[in-house]
């Protein structure tokens, strides 16, 4: 379910890839049923079974990434946690939580099915 909170952000937000911010969190959003959306960290973040899992991080404004986490808290097996990534989308910041970066309209535009097959599986981890 699409969120108000989300949308007013949106409408407000100045940002040189906002065309491409707008179509993947509705992309992501129509994806699965399963997600719901609200603001974390200043941007749109994408909860899934309970928790955040999908963050967008918007700053600065010439680039948009995607932050794949496992919640909020840091878990027990997160040193021991692996994911495949077969796409090669992800730059990994720990071993439990990975950052998907795009340059360019056209760069998220290309890469957006990887990216919803990415997510996709990384919520069910």
């Amino acid at each position: 379910m699409s969120s108000a909170e989300v949308d007013a952000y949106l409408a407000s937000l100045t940002h040189q890839l906002k065309p491409a911010v707008v179509r993947l969190r509705e992309a992501i959003m129509a994806s699965d049923e399963g997600f719901s959306e609200h603001l974390k960290w200043k941007a749109p973040s994408f909860v899934y079974d309970g928790e955040d899992r999908v963050t967008f991080a918007l700053h600065p404004a010439n680039r948009i990434r995607i932050i794949l986490h496992r919640g909020v808290q840091l878990r027990d097996d997160a040193n021991a946690f692996r994911f495949d990534d077969p796409s090669g989308l992800v730059v990994w910041a720990a071993p439990d939580r990975g950052v998907v970066t795009f340059a360019s309209a056209k760069a998220a535009a290309e890469a957006e099915a990887a990216l919803l097959e990415l997510i996709s599986r990384w919520v069910r981890t």
